[in-house]
């Protein structure tokens, strides 16, 4: 899970016009997240959204934890020349309004399942999760089987099918964390500066704000996109608010999965493992001691116990990739999601439609 194992150990704005956009062709491909999508009403609230394509099944991506609708930059705009694909910022994070609290994955599903209804997408969807994200598709899935076509798991997280020590390792610190991620938004709430990242050589003269994604600045992303980015983690007190919950929250989302195993019969199921869960970047990979092998070997068994849900599932490794297999092989990813695209269509093309 994105870098929370090294974090824990060491704890130790305004919308550009599309008119301008189109004559601005100097615009970076990623541009496209430096602003607000779409903002749709989510009970109260809006959560930004961003749509490209057109097409059915739509593929609907839920990034890690501590990342938002940037994290598929890489691959969200190559699926959509194919169909409909969609990205968002869960509540508090990027564009998005704060939400009601606390922050489960059963009511992050909801309030994404509300938007694409309200914003006129209606299913199938394949749903596609990177780490944390994962959690929060797998809930979709459950609470809204029949509006699912397939799924596409991004090295994610599945702490509910991990032996009772291990889960027990993952979960240590969490409550710690999150107090962390409060007092960050409560300096920038009494316009203090921010306090330093942490004690580790890498986390030196960083600030709370470059936590989020890989850190900031992101070397795929262009310096607007990056810059925007550490605008937002540096300014809105709501994101800090909303990840502290979800941290806290998480315990109780992976319980829920854990009594909510239903057979997805022979849904497509893609399970993408890098071998380096809780890695950001690969040249930072710890060491190969026997705990960190027999930490991986596990992740990998843990994952491939999801297989079990549906007939079509199928394990897929990503050797040369961090736990952002869209950025260290966005083909792996890709063609993943292209396949599950395939397969969902299948009977749909039996009956000529």
């Amino acid at each position: 899970m994105k870098q929370i194992q090294v974090l824990l150990l060491a704890l130790l704005s305004s919308t550009t016009s599309y008119c301008q956009d189109a004559a601005n062709a100097s615009a970076p491909a990623d541009a496209v997240y430096a602003r607000p999508g779409q903002l749709v009403d989510a009970g109260g609230f809006r959560l930004n959204l961003y749509c490209m394509g057109s097409g059915e099944p739509t593929v609907v991506f839920d990034s890690g934890y501590e990342d938002w609708a940037p994290a598929w930059s890489t691959v969200q705009p190559r699926i959509a020349k194919w169909t409909r694909a969609c990205s968002y910022d869960r509540a508090g994070a990027g564009f998005s309004d704060p939400g009601p609290m606390p922050r489960t994955s059963v009511r992050v599903a909801g309030e994404l399942h509300t938007i694409l209804h309200r914003a006129g997408i209606t299913g199938p969807y394949i749903l596609v999760g990177n780490a944390f994200g994962s959690d929060n598709v797998r809930t979709f899935a459950v609470l809204y089987m029949d509006e699912v076509a397939g799924m596409v798991m991004d090295d994610g997280d599945f702490t509910d099918f991990e032996p009772n020590e291990m889960q027990e390792r993952d979960r240590e610190g969490r409550d710690e964390f999150a107090s962390r991620l409060r007092k960050c938004g409560k300096a920038i709430a009494e316009h203090k500066p921010l306090p330093p990242l942490g004690s580790s050589p890498s986390d030196r003269g960083k600030t709370c704000a470059q936590q989020f994604f890989r850190g900031l600045p992101e070397k795929e992303w262009s310096p607007e996109l990056n810059a925007k980015l550490l605008e937002i983690a540096q300014t809105k007190v709501a994101i800090y608010d909303a990840y502290a919950s979800e941290m806290e929250q998480m315990t109780h989302d992976e319980i829920y999965l854990e009594l909510h195993r239903p057979s997805y019969g022979s849904q497509p199921i893609r399970v993408l493992t890098s071998g380096n869960h809780g890695v950001g970047h690969l040249e930072e990979k710890p060491s190969d001691t026997p705990k960190h092998l027999k930490y991986e070997k596990e992740m990998t068994a843990a994952q491939a116990r999801f297989l079990a849900q549906s007939s079509n599932s199928k394990q897929i490794f990503a050797r040369n990739s961090s736990e952002y297999i869209q950025f260290d092989e966005p083909e792996t990813v890709i063609n993943a999601i292209r396949e599950v695209y395939d397969q969902a269509r299948k009977p749909v093309a039996a009956h000529g439609h």
